[in-house]
């Protein structure tokens, strides 16, 4: 409420329309959705609504999962990028449960990761520096209206402990945890970046929607730690997320594949050697990798 404010106030020309998502958790998500709507006709810009199937799990990673669809739809439809109000807290706390699953530098990038432009719309987030208590006094003192959803409150959801429990504790334990995570999450955007440049230059690319080929003679000397590395980021690029399990496997065989060997990641991906390239299909691994790919 406070970004769409300050948007309708400050700059309301950039504004194609305003998104609310009901994510089906009750009563007060639709509260949330017509409180949207009113301002916004209020404000004078024009405004879009959403809810989740009833068969959406409730759980954080299916109602995002259902929030992005809904999202990228409409950005989509109006040829515009996806704005949202994430702030430093927001940040810090992915940053924190990235820690919780071990991560590597890709994941602790957190949501200053490069602009997802592979998997969906661009993400915009202006306030990603700013501290929620500063979001706060600006819709305090702008008299912006809001609703406070109660499934910030509930302990079953790993984001609101890190957020009520854990962060508070580490910060009274060491003092400035908050400040090193943010700073742990800043180093690790740069170094995906730099992994990203390092990509193109090898001449990785992508050759379908769900195909990436990846060139062997730039990589011929890496071993099985480099790939550990290398793959993540290539996959990524056809939306593909591998797990520990799946990096430790396709690193080990990397530097050993012969020409016309598979080997399967998560879901239907797959990686296929041909005589001169990887290609990383993100789905149907039973259709043949072109003639045209397998000659190279």
């Amino acid at each position: 409420m406070a970004l769409l404010h300050a948007m309708a106030t400050g700059r309301p020309g950039e504004i194609a329309a305003v998104a609310t998502f009901d994510h089906g958790s009750g009563l007060p998500a639709r509260r949330a959705v017509d409180l949207v709507m009113r301002e916004s006709e209020r404000l004078g810009v024009r405004a879009v609504s959403g809810s989740a199937a009833r068969a959406v799990a409730r759980t954080e990673a299916a109602w995002r999962a259902a929030r992005h669809r809904f999202l990228d739809a409409w950005a989509e439809e109006l040829d515009a990028a996806v704005v949202t109000a994430h702030t430093r807290d927001d940040e810090i706390e992915t940053v924190v449960q990235r820690l919780l699953r071990e991560a590597g530098p890709r994941g602790l990038a957190g949501m200053r990761a490069s602009v997802r432009a592979l998997e969906g719309r661009a993400r915009v987030r202006p306030l990603l520096e700013v501290p929620r208590a500063s979001v706060h006094a600006y819709a305090a003192e702008a008299g912006v209206p809001w609703l406070e959803d109660p499934t910030n409150a509930e302990p079953t959801f790993q984001r609101n402990r890190v957020r009520h429990e854990l962060l508070p504790a580490l910060e009274r334990a060491r003092p400035g945890f908050a400040d090193w995570c943010w700073q742990l999450g800043e180093r690790a955007a740069e170094w995906r970046a730099r992994m990203d440049e390092l990509l193109v230059d090898a001449g990785v690319q992508r050759i379908a929607p769900d195909s990436v080929i990846v060139p062997v003679a730039p990589f011929a000397s890496c071993g099985a730690d480099e790939w550990a590395v290398l793959w993540p980021a290539v996959a990524a690029r056809v939306g593909v997320v591998m797990d520990r399990r799946g990096i430790a496997r396709a690193a080990a065989w990397a530097p050993r594949a012969r020409t016309g060997q598979g080997i399967p990641l998560a879901g239907d991906a797959r990686i296929v050697r041909t005589a001169s390239t990887f290609v990383v299909r993100a789905s149907g691994t039973t259709a043949p990798v072109p003639d045209y790919i397998l000659e190279q």
